[in-house]
């Protein structure tokens, strides 16, 4: 119980995928259950904006690894490139 109250602070420490998704489902329930006063609802309202950016970051991250992985012949997956952002300047 004390580590879910920590996880659920906000000590700024990073947490995998699951981990963020975990905490954001507590905070949901807690705050649905109504068992959390509105200054504390608040605060873990705080709290899950910076999961959902933490969650953001990784799959956007996640997204750009998928971005450089291309197909072989055998069928296999191997790293092709380097990433590129669309590019307004090309059509031009």
């Amino acid at each position: 119980m004390a580590k879910q109250k920590q996880d659920e602070a906000g000590d700024g420490q990073k947490v995998t995928f699951e981990e963020a998704l975990e905490q954001l489902e507590r905070i949901v329930e807690r705050i649905e259950s109504g068992e959390v006063s509105l200054e504390e609802s608040i605060e873990k309202y705080a709290r899950g904006i910076e999961l959902i950016k933490q969650c953001r970051s990784i799959l956007e991250e996640a997204e750009r690894k998928i971005q450089v992985l291309a197909e072989t012949e055998a069928g296999e997956l191997t790293p092709s490139g380097e990433l590129s952002e669309p590019d307004d300047e090309q059509d031009a």
